[in-house]
């Protein structure tokens, strides 16, 4: 599915969810249209990674309506998965294989017809076509991040979703992923990105929101940074 087949990347109505008696998101709306990187900040427990995990249908709604790509969270699961690509804080990688052998995995699960191949381009994307026949328990944590985002871009998805793709990453890396996300938006594909540094996304290409009080607010003056770090809601 192309993205002039539908209005949005995402389109976001009424949404909420709680864990237990604990509110997490609620009366949510949101829209991003194609090309746009959206980059979240906000304090741990504020629900930027329950939002992430929702859009990826990891995690139901309790109420609200969500599209990715013209395609119903609820009624059309399996044609969301399809159209997001997601880099979240665990890395999904198979430890005692390797660079190439995790991607050939994954991609072989996405039906693709040249999983070798198109392995071999994403990891290049990443700066890590060199590591392909290293085994994922050698590297560093900083090169795991990069070939779960490899992952990501395996099936060429309309959305990626980036739960705090910069932590771990040296400079060098840091500025590929910038790249990468110039490059990915300039074809017409859409990002949310969560962060705790809103200084390093500045030059980059979007706009940048706070999700707090269970609603996304995008645009308003917020600290540069937040900062509270590690895994949060």
């Amino acid at each position: 599915m192309s993205p002039a087949k539908a209005d949005r990347a995402v389109r976001v109505q009424g949404l909420e969810k709680s864990f237990g008696d604990w509110p997490v998101l609620w009366d949510l709306d949101l829209t991003l249209d194609w090309g746009q990187l959206l980059v979240l900040a906000g304090p741990n427990g504020s629900g930027k990674t329950t939002l992430l995990r929702i859009l990826s249908t990891q995690v139901k709604p309790d109420f609200g309506a969500v599209s990715i790509a013209g395609f119903d969270l609820k009624r059309q699961p399996n044609q969301v998965r399809r159209c997001v690509g997601v880099v979240g804080h665990n890395t999904f990688l198979h430890s005692d294989l390797t660079c190439l052998e995790n991607l050939v995995f994954y991609g072989r699960l996405f039906r693709l017809q040249n999983p070798g191949k198109t392995a071999l381009e994403v990891l290049a994307q990443v700066g890590l076509e060199h590591r392909a026949g290293h085994r994922v328990r050698t590297l560093s944590n900083g090169m795991q991040r990069r070939v779960s985002l490899a992952r990501a871009l395996l099936h060429d998805p309309l959305l990626l979703l980036l739960d705090e793709p910069e932590v771990g990453l040296d400079g060098p890396s840091v500025a590929m992923l910038g790249e990468l996300i110039t490059r990915w938006t300039g074809l017409g594909r859409s990002i949310v990105m969560t962060t705790h540094n809103l200084e390093l996304v500045k030059s980059w290409p979007g706009s940048q929101g706070h999700l707090d009080n269970g609603k996304v607010r995008i645009g308003e003056d917020r600290p540069s940074a937040v900062e509270e770090t590690g895994p949060g809601l």
